[in-house]
């Protein structure tokens, strides 16, 4: 069967603690969508890890971890990567790497970088890992293929050909310095002998595994908000963020998925632009101080390490996102960060052109959206790493039923804590 965890969110929603919990379980985790711009904090018994292109499996040796065909794949920071847990004593996971991922390039990361420089105070807060550019090239059908690596004849033709747009682009547009070929040809040669042990058919080994009634896991990167179709457009990511596209990005059959689990927060957190649009967005001291609590160091990027905009828990946006997820349970995390509070607003509707609605807006809408509150007793005191549901304070409980009954999907888990056991699980949900 197949499991997935994604976001309902913005993203940072915690999947990462959520796919290592239940990767205990499984036995493959596949990446099926975006790359290094992202990661995934992971704490365990080896320490604290964030985690940006290999899967939330990685820390169990009996977990096959694949980086499916939907994934941004850069090579150099998935070695280093490898390299990093290693070093910190966690043994050599399993790993695959599909033959038919695609590379994200260097002048994939100079394009975006040099693209932000260029619009300025229009820019869109990019991670400037070239995540955009890539995507772009792959549907323009001009990437290149791990398996190209294999291939030489052809990888020089591609890379030629390439190199020639980009170069077009560079000294046209942007003003740049153009590319080299042969050093990028020699660049790659490096890098297929990097990733020459990982490389390997994912997609029959994918369907094998399910046809010997294995247990898979997808993990999906960023949130619901971020997709470019169905999320807050332009201010996305460029790969496709649901779980429906992980029959693609993952390469398993639409039957297969039996299962898809949309992580939440007890509040809300967003990185990206001060322009986009984040309605429940709380501000000034009490903002900072969530900010501060928020997380296991904070509500601070795992990748970029830029503060994260904090805000009260939106209904209205979340019971979107797991219904665009098709969300069959939902996993509540940091629900401990809120014991400091006296009260917990809660959105519960958006007021537009002087009218309220509880549904999610299009993105021209949302600019102009209000928010509409509830405000909850809190619970004032301290339930970091309970592990049973019945012992969390009334409170509590009170504010887990009520974002349910708003949400309208089962909320099955309860994190209490970043660790990979502080959890609560609510039995009468699952």
């Amino acid at each position: 069967m197949v499991k997935a965890i994604v976001g309902a969110n913005w993203g940072d929603e915690g999947k990462g603690k959520i796919t290592d919990l239940l990767a205990e379980r499984s036995d493959v985790v596949i990446r099926f969508q975006g790359g290094a711009n992202a990661g995934h904090t992971i704490i365990n018994d080896y320490g604290r890890f964030a985690l940006h292109i290999l899967p939330s499996g990685t820390f169990y040796p009996h977990v096959t971890n694949v980086i499916g065909n939907g994934v941004a794949l850069d090579i150099k920071k998935l070695v280093a990567e490898l390299n990093d847990i290693t070093a910190q004593g966690v043994p050599a996971p399993r790993l695959i790497v599909s033959e038919r991922a695609q590379m994200l390039m260097p002048y994939h990361v100079l394009q975006d970088t040099y693209e932000e420089e260029r619009l300025a105070g229009r820019a869109f807060s990019s991670t400037k890992s070239g995540i955009a550019p890539f995507y772009s090239d792959k549907y323009a059908k001009t990437g290149i293929q791990v398996c190209d690596l294999f291939e030489e004849s052809r990888l020089r033709e591609r890379l030629n050909a390439a190199v020639e747009r980009k170069n077009i682009m560079f000294r046209h547009l942007y003003h740049k310095p153009e590319l080299d070929a042969q050093a990028l040809y020699d660049e790659l040669m490096e890098y297929r002998e990097l990733i020459r042990p990982y490389v390997g058919d994912a997609a029959t080994f994918v369907h094998e595994a399910l046809r010997q009634g294995k247990t898979v896991l997808l993990e999906g990167q960023l949130g619901s908000m971020k997709d470019p179709d169905l999320g807050i457009y332009p201010m996305t990511t460029s790969s496709h963020t649901l779980a429906g596209f992980g029959t693609v990005g993952a390469c398993v059959p639409p039957t297969a998925m039996e299962d898809v689990i949309a992580v939440t927060k007890a509040y809300s957190s967003c990185v990206g632009a001060p322009t986009e649009p984040f309605v429940s967005e709380l501000l000034g001291e009490a903002g900072d101080e969530l900010r501060r609590r928020g997380g296991d160091k904070g509500e601070f990027g795992a990748t970029t390490g830029r503060p994260r905009r904090v805000g009260w828990f939106d209904t209205v946006a979340t019971r979107y996102g797991c219904m665009v997820q098709g969300a069959t349970q939902v996993a509540l995390t940091c629900l401990d960060v809120l014991g400091y509070l006296d009260e917990i607003r809660v959105v519960t509707g958006y007021e537009i052109d002087g009218e309220v609605t509880d549904r999610f807006p299009t993105p021209g809408r949302l600019e102009r959206a209000k928010p509409v509150f509830t405000t909850l007793p809190g619970w004032k005191c301290d339930i970091r790493g309970i592990t049973e549901y019945e012992k969390l304070p009334e409170n509590a409980k009170a504010y887990v039923d009520f974002l349910e009954q708003r949400i309208q999907a089962p909320i099955t888990m309860v994190s209490t804590g970043p660790k990979r056991h502080e959890m609560t699980y609510r039995t009468s949900r699952l």
